[in-house]
């Protein structure tokens, strides 16, 4: 990850782009997300995880309990992540950049607001 490590409890954002036609099975697919998956998301420490489409765009917001580093040698040592991303793979256009990292948005503006 280009710049600050992010550490626990800070939001992470990351893009990913379809193929066009592939919007509808992706949605589906997250819709109908394997048990599994969502228990090693837990293990992993992943919390607060949207992800938005706009178009081919998918946007991916989320935290992590115990830092992205964590999560990252946790996803890569998950035989279930790495069958739930197979299962996708066809679906995307992009994923990372040339070095194999996340295409990382990098945080522009934040305004914490009163509470309600």
């Amino acid at each position: 990850m280009s710049g600050a490590v992010r550490g626990p409890g800070e939001q992470l954002c990351h893009v990913y782009r379809l193929r066009p036609g592939a919007e509808e099975e992706y949605e589906r697919r997250h819709a109908d997300l394997w048990p599994e998956m969502a228990e090693f998301l837990d293990e992993a420490g992943v919390y607060d995880y949207h992800i938005y489409r706009y178009g081919t765009l998918l946007i991916c917001v989320l935290r992590t309990r115990w830092g992205f580093e964590h999560t990252r040698e946790a996803t890569r040592a998950s035989a279930v992540q790495a069958r739930w991303t197979a299962s996708l793979t066809h679906l995307f256009a992009e994923v990372a950049d040339s070095e194999g990292e996340p295409l990382w948005a990098h945080p522009v503006f934040h305004h914490d607001g009163i509470d309600p």
